[in-house]
């Protein structure tokens, strides 16, 4: 269930142009507090999501995009 509710929190995501990019932004400068951001977005929308299950998901499940996104966020540009 945790794998399907980041996947819910994923979509929501990706289908807000300007969060995706704020994110991604702050991805770059504080990555702990990105996670920090995801998990209140999805406490707000009621997704049962833990830290694990979206780092789970990221690292397993997520498109190529989003692993690109990924490797740029960890490593920098």
């Amino acid at each position: 269930m945790g794998l399907e509710q980041a996947q819910a929190l994923y979509d929501l995501v990706r289908g807000d142009e300007q969060l995706t990019r704020a994110l991604f932004r702050q991805a770059l400068q504080d990555p702990q507090g990105t996670l920090d951001q995801l998990l209140a977005i999805a406490d707000a929308k009621g997704l049962e999501v833990s830290r694990e299950d979206i780092t789970a998901y990221l690292n397993t499940s997520a498109d190529d995009a989003t692993r690109q996104w990924l490797v740029k966020a960890r490593g920098g540009l």
